[in-house]
């Protein structure tokens, strides 16, 4: 089973319904014994980087994740969910992330075209990942956002996107996975992307 993490942000229901699309089996839910059971987590989101952690913490779940993190349990951060596992954030008035990857977020630099940046986008393959596997290279994936995660070990980057300025939309370290972009609303690929998690989860705790 994998959890996915309920905090009261992001587009829970269709990354849910995506999921059992590629035969996984999810729980939605903030119950900490289930999450606790989970052989992974999934952190969604779309909102603010500051009160997305605001209500991790608020609830405990900040701890939670971190403590299936140092279990050695797989996680995937979604869009957001992908910023707030980083250090910190300058969004708004700024905020400490979950900091299981090095480096902070910050706002991409379209280069005068239009923010938030919202559509297809080509993301080409820095590295070979189990999260990729059957995964054509370059891949074109669903984007929105304004924000962008800068990591301090570019070993973590597993693809970038560009719009005006490269970004990073794939990252990978150890079992901490995340994906800028949408997989649940980026077609037969992202759902590629979502399968092959579930796969790295079964591996992990067979």
């Amino acid at each position: 089973m994998i959890g996915i993490v309920d905090y009261g942000m992001g587009n829970r229901r269709s990354v849910v319904k995506a999921f059992e699309r590629v035969g996984a089996h999810v729980e939605l839910t903030s119950d900490e014994s289930t999450l606790e059971r989970a052989n992974g987590l999934v952190l969604v989101g779309v909102g603010a980087f500051p009160e997305a952690m605001r209500r991790l913490t608020a609830s405990g779940l900040d701890a939670l994740i971190r403590a299936r993190h140092d279990a050695g349990v797989p996680l995937i951060g979604l869009c957001l969910g992908m910023q707030l596992l980083f250090e910190r954030s300058e969004e708004h008035e700024g905020a400490e992330g979950l900091g299981l990857l090095g480096g902070e977020v910050r706002r991409l630099d379209p280069q005068g075209r239009k923010l938030p940046h919202i559509g297809w986008n080509l993301v080409r393959r820095r590295r070979d990942s189990r999260l990729l596997e059957g995964v054509p290279d370059p891949v074109a994936l669903y984007h929105v956002h304004t924000f962008v995660a800068h990591p301090t070990d570019p070993e973590d980057v597993l693809a970038v996107g560009e719009y005006g300025a490269e970004f990073v939309s794939l990252v990978e370290r150890g079992t901490v996975f995340g994906a800028q972009c949408h997989p649940e609303k980026s077609s037969t690929h992202g759902l590629d992307l979502l399968r092959n998690f579930a796969a790295i989860c079964q591996a992990v705790h067979a």
